[in-house]
């Protein structure tokens, strides 16, 4: 496990990432968690695309969950974060993957006014291939955290997303129906049916 972040004069970026099932939402859920218990004022938003178990909170596929402002875009997110930027301490961001380049401006303004930025996302997509804004994250962000799953072929260590339904396009939300954890021996590339 990482040492936890130590007090800085600046704000920083932590990423927590990994494949579907490896506990992402929820290390971000806890960070959160433990943020307020600290007493500091917490934004936690979501794609406004990501629906999936509740409009407007972040929820773990194991149903933990926590009140969230669902956005549309990282300027709507720097906008609303911006609002309240002399008092929120810690901004943390569900499914980072999902947004475009933006969110990787937003996030290091952000850290840059001094907040404690904590994203989560899926490093790569069903193909294998990186996802979206995540290399960009990892390489701004001051900590890095890549969780695992488990293989659901084999039990051995998963750190890739297996698309198990057809669908086009690298963005598709789904859950324990569409995807499976598998490690790297046990995942096919390109294998969902067309």
């Amino acid at each position: 496990m990482q040492p936890l972040p130590t007090p800085h004069r600046t704000g920083w970026i932590e990423v927590v990432c990994g494949s579907m099932f490896s506990g992402k939402t929820e290390e971000l859920l806890r960070r959160i968690k433990r943020a307020r218990l600290a007493r500091q004022r917490v934004l936690l938003f979501k794609p406004r695309v990501d629906n999936r178990y509740d409009e407007v909170k972040v929820v773990s596929h194991e149903g933990l969950n926590a009140d969230a402002i669902p956005v549309s875009s990282a300027a709507e997110l720097l906008s609303l974060a911006g609002a309240d930027a002399g008092e929120a301490a810690v901004v943390g961001i569900d499914e980072v993957q999902f947004f475009d380049a933006d969110i990787v401006v937003a996030a290091e303004a952000l850290a840059s006014r001094g907040m404690r930025v904590v994203v989560a996302g899926l490093d790569q997509d069903w193909r294998g291939a990186p996802f979206g804004p995540m290399p960009s994250l990892l390489a701004v962000a001051e900590y890095v955290t890549k969780l695992h799953a488990v293989c659901t072929r084999c039990g051995a260590a998963a750190t890739r997303s297996q698309r198990l339904v057809a669908a086009e396009g690298q963005l598709f939300v789904g859950g324990a129906a569409e995807y499976e954890a598998r490690c790297r021996a046990c995942f096919v590339p390109e294998a969902a049916p067309r």
